[in-house]
């Protein structure tokens, strides 16, 4: 058990010195004192903590390539490139809050300082920790840069390159290394056609090898790149707040529909009502004549409140070990529920469904009573599964029928349409496919050929809970909560400089160029 509020319990030090120094006679000044001192465990809010969770939520993934090579100290960009680029970065995640956000910084190699969070407050953490004036090297890689985002995790991606683009020529090869990553890409291109000198430390401007001045300037290669990979292209300018509302502009035009992406947190189960709801039983006891007849109902209410609770608990592990694959744990923990439910009722048929044993799975899909008519249709839908496993057509014809004459349900009738066919070719020992099931991942489409349909195996619909509202949701769902999964950080900590090994990193190798820029 843990205490998302620890620090309430500093309260029960005062109350322990009162409980010592008045040393309370009575029994009602006794019983005051215990319900402070639960009201201020109720305040610490105990929980008991389920483990790591992943669910889906509507957001992008957005990947930030900021380019901190030396070029990015010009100053065509007040006060310069590298503080233009990173104030747009946090106007970004202003405006983005929802977002999943990963953070690059490169020159000749990248470097990723921040894996994908939804907390950006740790993106603008390792914004803060880096140090250009300790980034020595004068290259910018955009061929090793796409190397490592070809790397990642193919997801549907926005990419967003904020550099000046260095002095690469080949097209081909970069668009060659993002090959197979699903991406859009956005370029924020910082500087401007003309170019501009570089300011060192000392005051001077840096020079090539031959005393020449360097002009660093906009690789006009970054227009080219956004228009084959049909991305947009931006030149800085403006504000920095102007600027990153032209990419959300972008990234929302880019996808008209929000992407789901996953997000791992911490599950709890809150216990503070149980703290709570003592002391108001000693407070009511205390001071209500009918003390008696409130101890038996509270006593009463207690005893099926406490079976709720422990059927809740249950309910929620089995869902666990559902979504596991682990169907016969799974179906023992859905058997210990004293008090049926649909949630619990719906479970365990799918669990058997899972199993292979489909006639008890019909049996329980059959014993359950709803007016609603969306429940009663996914009954029919997955009673007319199990006739389809077994083979039984013609009943498995009729319940998908029910199914669809309380609704449009394209599973249904493809299903409906694919055993037609297949109970037409039994004789010809071609093979039976398995009906598909209502999951959001399953193909909509149909058979191609007789070849499609022996290999079509889909899977049966993951249990969902229904409730007197109406409201169903999938086995294994997860509620939302946004106070958990989130790293919290101490507000007022100072951020910490990256290690002497990270620069080493980012500058190793990088001494013997001759083209930099």
């Amino acid at each position: 058990m843990t205490l998302l509020y620890p620090q309430f319990l500093w309260l029960l030090i005062p109350l322990g010195l009162l409980l010592y120094l008045l040393r309370p006679r009575s029994l009602q000044q006794t019983v005051h004192l215990i319900i402070i001192g639960l009201l201020i465990l109720a305040l610490s809010r105990p929980q008991l903590e389920k483990g790591m969770q992943e669910e889906a939520i509507e957001a992008r993934d957005i990947l930030i390539a900021l380019d901190v090579s030396y070029s990015m100290r010009a100053q065509d960009l007040p006060p310069d490139r590298y503080t233009y680029a990173k104030a747009t970065i946090d106007a970004l995640l202003e405006r983005s809050a929802k977002d999943n956000v990963m953070l690059i910084a490169f020159t000749t190699n990248p470097l990723l300082l921040s894996p994908p969070t939804t907390d950006h407050r740790l993106i603008r953490t390792a914004l803060d920790a880096l140090e250009p004036k300790n980034i020595l090297t004068k290259g910018t890689s955009l061929q090793k840069l796409f190397e490592k985002i070809a790397s990642l995790k193919k997801v549907r991606r926005e990419v967003l390159l904020i550099t000046d683009g260095g002095e690469e020529r080949d097209l081909k090869k970069l668009l060659a290394s993002l090959k197979g990553a699903n991406i859009h890409l956005n370029v924020l291109a910082l500087g401007s056609t003309k170019g501009t000198t570089i300011p060192k430390e000392d005051g001077s401007m840096l020079k090539d090898k031959e005393n020449h001045l360097v002009i660093s300037r906009i690789n006009p290669l970054l227009q080219q790149l956004a228009d084959a990979l049909g991305g947009s292209y931006l030149v800085a300018s403006g504000s920095p707040q102007q600027s990153a509302d032209t990419l959300i502009r972008n990234f929302q035009e880019a996808q008209s529909n929000t992407p789901k992406t996953s997000k791992r947190r911490h599950a709890y189960t809150e216990l503070y009502y149980i703290p709570l709801l003592l002391a108001l039983i000693l407070f009511l006891m205390l001071h209500t004549r009918a003390s008696r007849y409130l101890l038996l109902l509270f006593a009463l209410a207690g005893v099926q409140l406490q079976a709720g609770f422990f059927d809740g608990m249950r309910l929620g592990n089995a869902y666990a070990e559902y979504e596991g694959g682990k169907y016969n744990q799974s179906k023992a923990i859905l058997r210990t529920i004293q008090t049926p439910s649909l949630q619990q009722r719906y479970a365990l048929a799918a669990t058997e469904y899972r199993l292979g044993h489909y006639k008890k799975a019909r049996r329980l899909f059959a014993s359950i009573r709803t007016t609603l008519p969306k429940i009663k249709q996914r009954l029919y839908y997955n009673i007319a599964n199990t006739y389809a496993m077994e083979g039984v057509y013609d009943k498995a014809k009729i319940y998908y029928t029910k199914a669809l004459q309380l609704g449009e349900d394209a599973d249904a009738a493809h299903n409906l349409a694919l055993i037609a066919r297949l109970q037409n070719r039994r004789d010809t020992q071609l093979g039976i496919a398995h009906p598909k099931s209502q999951s959001t991942q399953s193909s909509k489409s149909d058979a191609q050929d007789a070849g499609d349909e022996k290999s079509q195996k889909r899977k049966e619909d993951q249990p969902s809970s229904g409730s007197g509202s109406g409201g169903e949701e999938k086995l294994g769902g997860k509620q939302e909560d946004p106070q958990k999964g989130r790293l919290e950080l101490d507000e007022e900590a100072q951020p910490q400089p990256l290690s002497s090994k990270v620069y080493e990193m980012i500058n190793k190798g990088y001494i013997h160029e001759e083209h930099p820029w």
